[in-house]
């Protein structure tokens, strides 16, 4: 990991934890916002720790993208959990021929950045 690089991953290390100590929830509730500011900094953990001795940077940049936009996400929509994403069953594949292993193929495709690691960790 470069030192720039280095220096990036440590700044969203600390943002995270700046919005965290400032988060209010959305229904305004005390103990909402405590279970989400919980959670928040625990994913933060969680991801950081995980990826910790990721060395490609083609990698490292891809966390680092899905970090940013699971804060801008996060942010905009005033909640800490990843957005899920709707898509019907089969509604990816063609109906003529196709095999669910394409079908699979096709949903770890469409997924969004910000969620590329959440089935890893939850």
């Amino acid at each position: 990991m470069t030192p720039v690089t280095r220096q990036e991953v440590l700044g969203l290390y600390r943002k995270i934890f700046r919005i965290a100590k400032k988060w209010q929830s959305a229904s305004g509730q005390i103990e909402e916002t405590i279970k989400e500011k919980e959670y928040i900094k625990n994913e933060a953990r969680t991801l950081f720790q995980k990826n910790k001795d990721v060395t490609d940077p083609k990698l490292i940049k891809q966390c680092i993208e899905e970090c940013e936009a699971r804060i801008e996400i996060g942010l905009h929509y005033n909640i800490p959990y990843p957005r899920p994403i709707h898509l019907p069953p089969m509604g990816l594949a063609h109906k003529q021929g196709r095999t669910l292993r394409h079908q699979e193929k096709l949903r770890k495709i469409s997924k969004p950045i910000y969620l590329k690691s959440h089935d890893e960790v939850s």
